[in-house]
């Protein structure tokens, strides 16, 4: 038996039986691995992380996709990664900022109502973040205060990457539901 063939049968045991021990090994075999071709095609660490996070989830939820007589499993596997870092770039299709054009470069003087009102929404937003449930709060607090992307959070707590992406999207939903209520435009 090849190692190729070894590969194969292990992804036809998550297929199977979602045997997890096989997805573990296939896992530890190739995540490094996709992670540095993404690093190599141009990504950042943390987008290589995400991207590498969500190849394997695929393998785990499509493994009855691979059909090892059209490729092997290497193969079908970088080839999802290609293909999700493309969908990101598709989407992500924004000019970088000059930022030194002149309307992007803030003022000085702050009118006093501007200030007023800046203020006063602050203090909403503060008031609405006290209502968050402490695991949401805290993962708030680390992507935005510390400047954590999703993927560092997720190792810091160990929590699954998905796990930390919902809860800062709830936490926000309910923030957003909040500040409305109370009368702050959220998108300003």
């Amino acid at each position: 038996m090849t190692l190729q063939d070894e590969w194969a049968d292990l992804i036809a045991a998550v297929a199977e039986r979602r045997d997890r021990s096989a997805f573990t090994r296939l896992f530890d075999h190739f995540a490094p691995r996709i992670n540095g071709y993404l690093l190599r095609l141009g990504a950042d660490s943390a987008l290589a992380d995400e991207l590498t996070q969500e190849v394997m989830v695929t393998l785990w939820r499509k493994a009855e996709q691979f059909d090892r007589s059209k490729s092997s499993v290497g193969t079908w596997l970088y080839r999802i990664a290609r293909n999700r870092r493309i969908d990101m770039l598709r989407r992500d299709r924004s000019e970088p900022l000059d930022t030194d054009e002149a309307e992007l470069v803030p003022s000085d003087d702050t009118a006093a109502d501007d200030a007023l009102d800046s203020m006063q929404r602050e203090d909403r937003v503060r008031a609405a973040m006290k209502t968050l449930p402490p695991e949401q709060l805290a993962l708030i607090r680390l992507a935005f205060f510390e400047n954590l992307s999703h993927s560092d959070i997720a190792d810091k707590l160990r929590l699954p990457l998905g796990t930390v992406k919902s809860r800062i999207r709830l936490a926000f939903t309910r923030l957003r539901r909040q500040l409305e209520a109370g009368g702050v435009d959220a998108a300003v």
